[in-house]
């Protein structure tokens, strides 16, 4: 419990100053996710499904956590500068892990929507945040628990009934400090029957300091609610990331979540989501390009608990130098839903013999009625189509970049925003031919 007590001695210690900066609603999960931390603690490497992370390693350092709130000197818009030609979008931001409520979104959302602080909007719809906070993340792992036990703040996206939000929502994190620094983030969607709305989160580290972060990411879709999640990872190889993204829908409903992971340190990413209403729809798209050192870990597990729904889930992964890539996802079709339709498919590149990738996709099925398929392949760039390209007067490299690009491709043209579908285009390929490194402030967006 080496790395688990000095959160443990934290929270101790510091409970009553973490209340006071945050809401009633956040503060009443508080003590039950402390027993839950103590009781569960880091997820080890001898559990199967984080036997490539070592988590306790990760949270070991001691690193700075701004439980007092205190100001941090920057100004969002002198480090973001977005420019995606045709996506007009309402613009948020959170530094390290406070929302910016000083930066007023210039773009006037349909009466009743609110795009904004968590800490404002629990006290502000006391009633609303009790309903939902916490109620699909629960506590499932100690990560959570520690999450819930020191996040103060956040960012909630709330659709009224029948509402469609037509300019996405984009929120940025913008990692800054002078000091390693540990962020604690949520981020809530409630979207209420028929209701549609599309969020773009991107991650963004601007200083040569370790970061870690911990994110959870609850997601309530109403009966025949639409909802996008794109979710872009652009910090730094000092920073490390453990996510966890919550989704349970309703009847109808239709939920899209496509995480690209462009520049990292060390990332983990993981995804539940839970089909509660027949006919409801999901799609899980994930994409990571790796070189150096950096390591992507996904683990997803999709509950099909009712009849007649579907998913579609794809996950792929590009490797270079000595990175390590991890995959496991599991689709659990429990007794009675029957007409299940369910793919799971996994992809992956391995540009050198050093890069490293496991994989390890399942299938459980109580059901006799169903359409389920599942499917993995690991190898490197072929040959044949290589030297064809060298043939036509491509350069080596210049090949290897077109047929890299090409093997992502149908993971971006799962983006439902066409002037985000292009820019992606353009980033992955910025990606591959090593330019992006070269970027300041919002690399994906110039």
């Amino acid at each position: 419990m080496k790395a688990e007590q000095q959160y443990i001695d934290l929270f101790t210690q510091y409970e009553n100053l973490i209340r006071s900066h945050s809401s009633e609603v956040l503060n009443r999960y508080r003590t039950s996710a402390f027993a839950d931390f103590e009781r569960l603690g880091f997820p080890s490497i001898k559990h199967e499904d984080y036997k490539y992370t070592d988590v306790a390693q990760a949270f070991a350092p001691d690193y700075g956590i701004n439980l007092n709130r205190i100001n941090v000197p920057v100004n969002p818009y002198d480090v973001f500068r977005c420019d995606v030609p045709n996506l007009s979008t309402a613009l948020y931001f959170i530094v390290n892990d406070s929302f910016c409520d000083k930066v007023k979104s210039n773009v006037k959302l349909p009466e009743g929507v609110y795009a904004g602080g968590l800490k404002a909007f629990s006290e502000q719809n006391p009633a609303i945040a009790e309903r939902y906070y916490g109620k699909a993340a629960g506590s499932k792992d100690g990560i959570i628990a520690l999450n819930t036990m020191l996040a103060q703040d956040g960012f909630v996206v709330y659709v009224p009934e029948g509402v469609v939000v037509e300019k996405p929502i984009q929120l940025v994190n913008i990692f800054r400090s002078d000091v390693d620094t540990m962020a604690n983030r949520r981020i809530l969607v409630i979207m209420e029957s028929h209701s549609q709305a599309k969020l773009l989160v991107c991650d963004h580290s601007i200083d040569d300091v370790k970061f870690l972060t911990t994110e959870v990411v609850e997601i309530f879709a109403g009966e025949n609610a639409c909802f996008d999640l794109y979710d872009l990872e652009e910090s730094s190889p000092s920073t490390t990331r453990f996510a966890s993204f919550h989704v349970k829908q309703e009847a109808s409903s239709n939920v899209l979540v496509n995480g690209i992971t462009l520049n990292n340190g060390l990332t983990r990413n993981n995804y539940y989501i839970e089909l509660n209403g027949e006919y409801a729809e999901s799609t899980l798209c994930g994409m990571s390009i790796l070189d150096a050192e950096q390591q992507v870990d996904i683990y997803s597990h999709i509950t099909h608990a009712v009849p007649n729904c579907t998913c579609n889930e794809l996950v792929k992964n590009v490797l270079n130098d000595h990175s390590i890539g991890a995959f496991s996802g599991r689709i659990l079709v429990k007794e009675g839903a029957q007409k299940t339709v369910a793919y799971q498919t996994n992809r992956n590149l391995l540009i050198t013999r050093e890069a490293r990738m496991y994989s390890k996709p399942q299938l459980e099925i109580y059901a006799d009625d169903v359409k389920c398929s599942h499917g993995m392949t690991t190898g490197q760039l072929d040959e044949n189509a290589l030297f064809y390209l060298q043939s036509r007067g491509i350069p080596k490299e210049e090949a290897r970049m077109m047929l890299s690009v090409a093997f992502t491709a149908d993971v971006v043209e799962n983006v439902r925003l066409d002037g985000l579908k292009e820019r992606l285009h353009h980033l992955v390929e910025k990606r591959f031919r090593g330019e992006l490194a070269q970027c300041v402030g919002c690399h994906g967006c110039q």
